[in-house]
């Protein structure tokens, strides 16, 4: 039904209620009276006009009557008793007389009728005709073939995903009861459903009543009680599934379609970022933005965030046709009104990248093109530092060039105190706008994080491989750690880093605490429905430019105080960049050793003096 006719039919219903209360309660206290005088007819006009004013004031017709609480009916109670108000005071003003009597019964007919319209709406919606018909004779012989289900969660969310679960004979679900750690449920029941126990109590009442689902529904409690949850219901039931966080649930809205399995973003054990939508969207909406990288899993996704907030033109740019076309028509699909708009371009090509930027000058850039791969960029020095290096510095110079209000750099938790080549591109590349930022009007800022889970480089999609072909899943030592967040988290952090900038920056995301390769390994493998024993785990040993242990900021960086929730800004830390355009202007003729040495020198702030210069042959 359109919001109109539904709007239309609460109307009438509503007037029929009024009109049908006014009169009787003129029956019920005057019987034998028929006559309709004019005090009563203006009350009754002014009654049911105040009605409809109080519903619209109070949002009344606006409400989704199927997830309808004491919220709702405490609207229902002050629309009533508002309406009933103006109608004593019009009495009494007008007609210097108060039929006390006619309006307290009406009053009470009132509530009840427009109270019990909208929970037999409720109960109906939720239920169907089985109110009425009761419910089927072989409906035990039915649930004996359903899923034996548990919620762990007996709040808001648990309470409407209770009611969708009961009301929807087409799930292969049997809804057996709720776990819930507040004391005072327990040995009560909540929607008919009862409450068995507290998660302290989850292993006994699976056992007791053979439940073999658990569906976790709390949204909004914090992301390590909700981890630890999850683990020990994993290991004593089958089949364990979640309601998306709170932020991806609309209110009111929660539905037996949207419970998911767990998912490994679900074990990390860490709250998730939350925005300040107000500052990110009074920077972005209206305004043109480039991405560098768009066509890459965090460039796509900071696409996807970014279309939210109304820019006037997006601009996609990489270097792949494939990818870029990909996000393009994704994002072409949505029907928005952003201007989207395809670069193919080459961030080496430095005038390229100076004639786009200068044709379109975008009030943001955000860079996230980049080599990214560690052991590769250990076997190919020259290309991370053309890509990662130079195209920053052209890319960034462009910015500088055209006027460019914001340049944001997306760096990596691997430029602190870098082992590699990829990290110590990175962490030069920084250096690079740093250097920008002191001269040029463009406030240039970095924001580092660590392993993006689900991106291209990230380790999931290949455990998930070796794990579809049988194992063994490869981990390179025991003991690594590294900090995980999820793509989105990765790129809300690059928009809002870019609307508290001030230039020169370098922004951290608060990960919680790192996580071992191992654990997320194991993790992995009973989220895919198999155990430890029956894919296995081979330790391959580190692999060169890799660190045991990641860091997010240098000692002589850290700031500890957050800029905003959860985000750190490290202090500025001096750099000598005349070695930095050395690099530049000469990388073409160090030998590959050579110029990893150099670049590793460079980004660990060590002296390269004592190295000599090797040219390559020719």
């Amino acid at each position: 039904m359109t919001y109109s006719k539904r709007l239309a039919a609460l109307i009438l219903i509503d007037s029929i209620i009024v009109t049908f209360s006014i009169f009787m309660s003129h029956y019920f206290l005057n019987p034998y009276m028929h006559d309709f005088d004019r005090l009563m007819f203006v009350s009754s006009v002014t009654l049911l006009l105040t009605h409809h004013l109080f519903s619209y004031l109070l949002d009344l017709y606006k409400k989704v009557w199927r997830y309808a609480s004491i919220e709702e009916l405490i609207g229902i109670l002050v629309a009533v008793t508002g309406s009933i108000a103006v109608t004593t005071f019009e009495q009494l003003l007008f007609f210097g007389v108060v039929y006390e009597r006619a309006l307290i019964v009406t009053w009470m007919l009132h509530i009840i009728l427009i109270g019990g319209v909208r929970l037999a709406w409720r109960y109906y919606n939720t239920y169907g005709f089985h109110f009425a018909l009761g419910r089927k004779v072989n409906q035990a012989n039915e649930d004996q073939d359903k899923k034996r289900t548990l919620i762990v969660g007996a709040g808001s969310a648990g309470q409407m995903l209770a009611r969708q679960m009961k009301g929807n004979e087409q799930q292969d679900i049997n809804l057996i009861g709720f776990i819930d750690d507040n004391f005072t449920l327990h040995q009560l029941s909540v929607n008919n459903v009862p409450v068995l126990g507290n998660t302290n109590d989850l292993a006994q009442v699976v056992e007791d009543k053979s439940i073999n689902h658990i569906v976790i529904a709390m949204p909004s409690v914090e992301r390590e009680r909700v981890k630890e949850i999850i683990t020990e219901a994993q290991k004593i039931v089958p089949n364990v599934q979640t309601l998306p966080m709170i932020e991806d649930i609309a209110l009111g809205n929660i539905s037996v379609s949207q419970i998911r399995d767990v998912s490994i973003e679900d074990l990390l054990g860490r709250d998730p970022v939350e925005l300040d939508i107000d500052s990110i969207s009074n920077e972005i909406q209206g305004q043109t933005v480039m991405v560098t990288g768009a066509g890459g899993s965090i460039g796509s996704e900071i696409c996807r965030q970014l279309v939210k907030f109304k820019p006037e033109k997006l601009l996609l740019l990489g270097h792949g046709e494939n990818s870029i076309y990909t996000i393009h028509m994704e994002l072409k699909q949505l029907g928005l009104d952003t201007e989207l708009i395809p670069l193919i371009a080459d961030i080496q090509d430095r005038d390229r990248i100076i004639q786009l930027v200068g044709e379109y000058v975008p009030a943001y850039i955000y860079h996230a093109a980049a080599h990214k791969h560690v052991p590769l960029m250990e076997a190919n020095p020259m290309e991370a530092v053309k890509n990662n290096v130079i195209g920053t510095k052209n890319v960034a110079e462009a910015a500088d060039l055209a006027g460019v209000g914001n340049f944001v750099l997306i760096s990596s938790d691997k430029a602190v105190n870098p082992p590699n080549v990829m990290g110590s591109t990175k962490r030069i590349a920084e250096m690079v706008i740093q250097q920008l930022a002191q001269s040029s009007t463009t406030k240039f800022v970095a924001v580092r994080f660590g392993n993006v889970l689900g991106s291209r480089g990230s380790v999931i999609p290949l455990f998930k491989k070796q794990i579809a072909n049988g194992g063994p899943v490869t981990v390179t030592h025991p003991d690594m750690t590294r900090y995980f967040m999820t793509i989105p988290e990765a790129s809300r952090l690059v928009l809002q880093a870019g609307a508290l900038a001030e230039g020169g920056e370098i922004f951290v995301l608060d990960m919680g605490e790192p996580v071992k390769i191992v654990d997320l390994a194991r993790n992995l493998i009973q989220l895919s429905g198999y155990n430890i024993e029956e894919i296995g785990i081979e330790y391959t040993g580190i692999r060169p430019g890799e660190k045991m242990y990641e860091e997010l900021l240098n000692d002589n960086e850290y700031n500890q105080k957050p800029v905003f929730p959860k985000i750190f800004v490290g202090n500025s830390v001096e750099v000598d960049f005349d070695k930095v355009d050395v690099l530049i202007k000469e990388h073409f003729i160090f030998d590959q050793q050579y110029l990893k040495d150099y670049v590793l020198s460079l980004a660990n702030d060590k002296d390269i003096a004592s190295y000599s210069f090797a040219k390559v042959d020719g």
